[in-house]
């Protein structure tokens, strides 16, 4: 059943991104309720990004912190969004934060000892004003590993994804919702303990344009014949 909660946190980013942009997706901003409806709350740190405004680098609570914020990114784009609120996902499944920093370069460390040292590329596409920067020599780290083998391999696949440097190379909110990890909550039949959840593949026409590329994967053939699509 956790990922009818995953699948509601991505799509209410993507969702939140659409209208206002986020900048601060952190544990306790996910309600879990008992009928299986997840929610997001606290937009005191939300805004609307425009490409070629800057925005404050320190945003987001420190274990949920997206590298580039890290390295001082001024620019940056709903990926940071991504990036949280996947390290959310991760958290559930570990039963503890993932990335556990004590401060920005310990934070930084805690990301490097999982994804390895940050090349040249990747630093410049996070952030194209930071040249320079000293680093430990580490390799990166077997996803199933980091996760302990509890996560099924498409989450692993998903979550290895979504977390990576390069905000343009993470998967958006959109593209984490065609992801096959959530391909039997798209079948007709799926239900948990007897309840099914048909709303969580309702997309307005505004809501599918959005999503770009991504928007005529976002409901199942049998949902858009039902509905004349």
């Amino acid at each position: 059943g956790k990922y009818v909660f995953f699948f509601q946190a991505e799509d209410g980013i993507r969702d939140a991104q659409e209208s206002r942009g986020l900048g601060d997706v952190y544990k306790r901003q996910l309600v879990d309720y008992s009928n299986h409806v997840l929610k997001l709350c606290d937009f005191g740190s939300a805004k609307k990004l425009i490409k070629g405004e800057p925005n404050v680098a320190y945003i987001c609570s420190r274990y949920y912190r997206a590298p580039e914020l890290i390295f001082g990114a001024t620019d940056y784009t709903v990926a940071i969004d991504v990036w949280s609120s996947v390290c959310v996902i991760a958290e559930m499944v570990l039963q503890e934060p993932l990335f556990p920093g004590e401060s920005a370069i310990d934070q930084l460390v805690e990301i490097i000892k999982v994804l390895g040292v940050p090349t040249k590329k990747q630093l410049f596409e996070m952030n194209p004003n930071q040249n320079s920067f000293k680093f430990p020599d580490i390799k990166a780290q077997a996803w199933q590993k980091v996760l302990k083998n509890r996560a099924d391999p498409l989450l692993v696949d998903l979550i290895s994804k979504a977390l990576v440097y390069s905000p343009i190379d993470r998967l958006s909110a959109a593209q984490c919702l065609i992801h096959p990890y959530f391909d039997e909550l798209k079948t007709p039949d799926f239900q948990i303990n007897g309840q099914s959840f048909p709303q969580l593949l309702e997309f307005s026409e505004g809501e599918l344009n959005y999503a770009q590329d991504v928007g005529d994967q976002l409901v199942p053939s049998w949902l858009r014949n039902n509905q004349g699509r």
